[in-house]
């Protein structure tokens, strides 16, 4: 896992975008931002793997969100906070499959060697292995899957949906 430092730079609009759309309260996504890495650097050690650093901080959060929602509303039933956790998931969860089904769509437009090469750097394949497989350089594959993801980020942001 990457350090705690890392994790912020990398992470820490997203988790803050992400705690604003549940509490609609700048200041308190603020809070519970700073909440959630600090209970990222406590619980560092109990991290397996098992789900990527993204989810893992997200489920921090949400955890923190849905504690600072039964303090400040402890009549609040469980099957009410249990309404918003899956309508949170659900939303959440339709929103990255209408953004994964654009990306796999703009990168049909792409060349067969940028859809490979995304290929398999998405799967985790080193640079060096897709120059050996591509007969390219594996600076040459770098350079591709930078390009290809600066354009997807850039069309993206353009529509919108970044």
């Amino acid at each position: 896992m990457r350090t705690l430092e890392e994790l912020y730079r990398a992470y820490r609009d997203d988790v803050y975008r992400y705690l604003y759309s549940l509490t609609r309260d700048a200041a308190q996504a603020e809070d519970l931002l700073s909440e959630t890495f600090l209970q990222a650097l406590q619980n560092a050690a109990s991290y397996r793997g098992e789900a990527g650093e993204k989810t893992w901080l997200f489920g921090i959060a949400r955890n923190l969100w849905l504690r600072a929602l039964r303090k400040r509303r402890p009549t609040v039933s469980f099957d009410d906070l249990l309404g918003l956790y899956v309508e949170d998931t659900l939303a959440e969860t339709a929103a990255r499959r209408a953004l994964l089904d654009r990306v796999r769509t703009l990168l049909a437009a792409r060349d067969a060697r940028t859809r490979r090469v995304v290929a398999l750097r998405v799967r985790g394949v080193p640079y060096e292995e897709i120059a050996k497989e591509l007969g390219i350089s594996a600076g040459s594959a770098r350079v591709i899957d930078h390009r290809a993801r600066q354009w997807l980020k850039e069309t993206l942001r353009k529509e919108e949906l970044l």
